[in-house]
Parts: C-alpha cells; sequence; structure tokens
C-alpha cells in the first residue's frame, strides 16, 4: 500500500480460453468419423439435387421449402402452411430418438452426426494439411510472424471461409430450385435476400467450427447440461478401467507390469481428445464419445505389447462388477430391455404410427366454411333472411378441380356464389381457393337453424360435406 493506493495486481476472476490443438490419430473409430463426416456432407450439400417426380403442376425437387408457395415437400410428403403440427411431432419424435438413442449408446449423436462436430472435423482437417499436426500448429503459433506463418495462416482461414461459402450456398437450396439458383448465383444474379443468407451462413460456419468449436458443445448446447438425466448404469459411455491402468507411471521397456497399472501415463488420449478432456478422470461434461482417445490408447497398447481396453466404449455397471486385475477385451455385454428403452420404443413406435396414418390417410379435398360476423344475417325486402359465408376449398391434386356447391337440410334454402350465376367452383392444382356465398331463407322456426353444404366433384372422387348454421332472428345475436 502505497499513498493509500494498493499496488497488489488485480484477482482474475476467469482463466482465459485455452486453444485445443487435437492430435491426428489412426485407428478403428478415426476411420468411423471420417466416413460417417462424408456421408453427412454428402447429404446436406447432394441433397437438394435430387429429382422428385410430383407431376407438371408441382415442383420436382425431392427436399425443397417452397416459401413462396407456402409448401414444404419431402419425397412424397407435402406439408401446407396449416399443417405446421406435422413439423412440430416430427421435431419431438427426432428429440425422443436422440434421448433413446443416448439411453443406450451414450452421447453417439455428439461424436458422429452432430453439425457441430462434422463442421469441426472438416475444418480441423483443413488445419492439419496447412499448419501440421498438434506439434507443428503449436509450434506455428507460438513463433513470431513470418511468411512462412502468414501464407499458411491465410490459406488456413480461406479454406475455411470456402467451406463456410458452401455451406451457406447448400441451405438456401433447400428453399429454392438448386439447379435455378446455382445458375444465377453464377451469373451474379439473385435477390439479396439469398445473398444475405448465403453469406450469414458463411460467418456463422466460420465463427463455429473454426473458432467455437468445443465450447458451443460445453457452453451453448442444452443437451450436454441434461445428458445424466438420460444416463443410467446400463448406458454405452467411453469408460477408463481404474482397476486396470492405476497406480500409472512411466514405464521402459524390459520393465515388469507387477504392482503396477497399465496406464503409462502418456497423455496420448488427452492430446488427440477434440474437447480436451483427460477421459482418466472420469465422465465428464465435455466428452463427446467420439471415441478417439481409445484409437490412442489402443495404438500405445499395441506398442508396449499389451492388450487394447483400457480405455474403451463400456457402461457403468460392467465397470463396477469387472474383477480387480481382469483384462476385459470382449465388447461389452449390454442389457437392451430395461423401463426406459422400453418405454422410449413405444414411445417412438406410438408417436411414429400417429405421424405415417396421419399422412398417408389425409383428403386430397377439404373445405371450411366461416360465417360472417358483422352483419349475422341481412333481411331482404322480400322477407327472407340472407346470410353470409366464406367458403375455403383446398386441393391437394396435382391437376385443376371443378366443383358444385349445394346445401341441404334447411327449408327453402337457394345457395348461390357471388359474383356467379351458377354454383361451380375451380381450384388450381394443389393450391387452395376462397369463395364468397350467400344463402337465403325464408325466417325458420330456430332463431339458428343448423344445414350441411356438400361440395361434390366434377370428375372422380367422393363428395365432401360441412356443416354450418343459418341464423334469421334477432335473438340470435
Amino acid at each position: 500500500m502505497t499513498n493509500g493506493i494498493s499496488t497488489e495486481e488485480p484477482i482474475q476472476l476467469f482463466e482465459k480460453q485455452r486453444k485445443i490443438y487435437p492430435k491426428l490419430v489412426e485407428g478403428v473409430y478415426r476411420r468411423r468419423k471420417w466416413i460417417l463426416m462424408s456421408i453427412c456432407l454428402a447429404i446436406y450439400y447432394l441433397a437438394p439435387f435430387i429429382r422428385w417426380d410430383r407431376g407438371p403442376n408441382a415442383p420436382d425437387q425431392a427436399i425443397l421449402i417452397d416459401m413462396v408457395n407456402r409448401r414444404a415437400y419431402w419425397f412424397f410428403i407435402e406439408i401446407w402452411p396449416h399443417e405446421v403440427y406435422y413439423f412440430t411431432a416430427i421435431m419431438v419424435f427426432a428429440a425422443i430418438a436422440i434421448i433413446f438413442a443416448t439411453s443406450l449408446l451414450g452421447r453417439v449423436w455428439c461424436g458422429y452426426f452432430c453439425f457441430q462436430t462434422v463442421w469441426t472435423d472438416l475444418f480441423l482437417w483443413v488445419e492439419r494439411v496447412m499448419q501440421g499436426d498438434r506439434a507443428e500448429r503449436m509450434k506455428l503459433d507460438a513463433a513470431p510472424w513470418s511468411f512462412n506463418k502468414l501464407w499458411r495462416k491465410v490459406g488456413t482461414h480461406l479454406g475455411w471461409l470456402s467451406i463456410g461459402l458452401f455451406t451457406g450456398g447448400a441451405f438456401v437450396l433447400y428453399f429454392n430450385d438448386a439447379p435455378t439458383l446455382v445458375r444465377q448465383v453464377m451469373e451474379g444474379g439473385r435477390s439479396n435476400t439469398v445473398k444475405i443468407f448465403i453469406f450469414g451462413l458463411t460467418g456463422s460456419t466460420y465463427l463455429m467450427a473454426g473458432f467455437a468449436r468445443e465450447q458451443v458443445c460445453t457452453y451453448m448446447c442444452p443437451y450436454a447440461r441434461f445428458q445424466s438425466a438420460m444416463f443410467d448404469e446400463d448406458s454405452l459411455i467411453i469408460s477408463y478401467d481404474a482397476k486396470r491402468g492405476e497406480q500409472r507411471g512411466k514405464h521402459k521397456k524390459g520393465e515388469s507390469w507387477e504392482g503396477r497399472g497399465h496406464c503409462i501415463d502418456c497423455t496420448q488420449c488427452v492430446q488427440v481428445c477434440p474437447m480436451g478432456i483427460d477421459i482418466r478422470e472420469g465422465l465428464q461434461v465435455e466428452c463427446i464419445a467420439c471415441g478417439l482417445c481409445i484409437d490412442a490408447c489402443d495404438t500405445v497398447m499395441d506398442k508396449i505389447g499389451l492388450p487394447h481396453g483400457l480405455i474403451r466404449y463400456d457402461t457403468e455397471r460392467n465397470m463396477r462388477e469387472q474383477l480387480p486385475g481382469a483384462i476385459v477385451t470382449k465388447a461389452p455385454k449390454l442389457r437392451l430391455l430395461r423401463p426406459r428403452t422400453i418405454l422410449y420404443t413405444l414411445t417412438l413406435l406410438l408417436l411414429g404410427s400417429i405421424i405415417l396414418l396421419s399422412l398417408l390417410m389425409r383428403p386430397t379435398l377439404n373445405i371450411h366454411v366461416l360465417h360472417d360476423r358483422n352483419p349475422l344475417f341481412v333481411k331482404m325486402s322480400d322477407g327472407e333472411i340472407r346470410n353470409g359465408y366464406t367458403v375455403n376449398i383446398s386441393n391437394r391434386e396435382l391437376e385443376p378441380r371443378s366443383y358444385t356447391l349445394t346445401l341441404s337440410g334447411l327449408e327453402g334454402g337457394v345457395l348461390s356464389i357471388q359474383g356467379q350465376e351458377e354454383s361451380i367452383v375451380t381450384v388450381a392444382p394443389d393450391n387452395a381457393a376462397r369463395y364468397r356465398v350467400f344463402v337465403r331463407a325464408p325466417v325458420q322456426k330456430e332463431a339458428r337453424t343448423p344445414f350441411t353444404i356438400t361440395l361434390t366433384p366434377h370428375e372422380n372422387g367422393k363428395p365432401m360435406t360441412t356443416e354450418t348454421f343459418f341464423l334469421s332472428r334477432e335473438e340470435a345475436r
């Protein structure tokens, strides 16, 4: 303390984020990740170009969200705007499916299929090509700026931006006809909205996969926070065999393994981990169950002549019941039938059946009648009463259709369509039409009289009916 002013340095409450340099490793799980990453990227980039013939009056892109015409297409499925509940049901189904997979196989989604994991793996591949593996990247970052460092860094970021640009470009293809949009973009055309989305998604991909990486999984994704609620003692997780591995310590060739563990504390499992954690400390919230630490440990075991399995996929129950000193090399014993897995299976079967049956049984024709609210009815000069209605007709077929509107159940009732002499309506293919309809009738016995409007197709098809009401007295107000 000098002249009342503290000379002590301020206390740092937060540690600076440490950059993680994952080391490349070869092995079973690394090969699986390469294969699955390639499949996922191929699906994402190429799916918009798959064609699906729906007839001359509908788009032929297999997967398309048509914002202009307010339709969503997925192969043979077509969703209209008022059917948003299908999207909700599908999202609920997907969430339960992920929870089910997690209860069985741990965070298999995070390790192999998550968008963040797939694109981070791709960005890391570019980084290794331009800057080298772990040791070279660490050395390059610590070195002063030079031409060698500059061109490697610039090349890395240009590669990332290129991938981000393709990612953003592929995303907007799902909302437009893919070949047409590609041609328009190459020619410098298309709206500013499309360009904004492309560059916005380019930036987000560049940021998330290039810089945020493990921070997205640890701090931004809620899945990591409630994964423990999905696990039980029979869930398959990445496990370190402490009974076999401890006491750990350095090992020299020719030394006996008596009285010590098989872990030689080489830290290879830590160096290859994309999350930068030490799996030997137990299951942690950051672990994405990618299996790379298993590949690293198995490689070391091969070098020192010991069996695989010091780090492996296993369940908490199996690890607890394992005898001290036992070496496990077989595939883990799984209890697939247990209360939560049975419940998830039944829930998925029920929800999936409801969604599928609902989609298959949807009518191709639909009619909805809305009675006017103001005025509720009009008294004509001849003493009759007139009610007004708005009739909405949906034609899901891919051909234009004509229909005749008739009414029944209303004594003396006459139906007419505004601006038309005949009660015939036409609806374009895969579209909806709205008509203004009037019904005239004498004053009825009841203030509110129910009746039926029937929509009869001129071509093949079953008539569709809907019930509404006719108001003819003041008491109905």
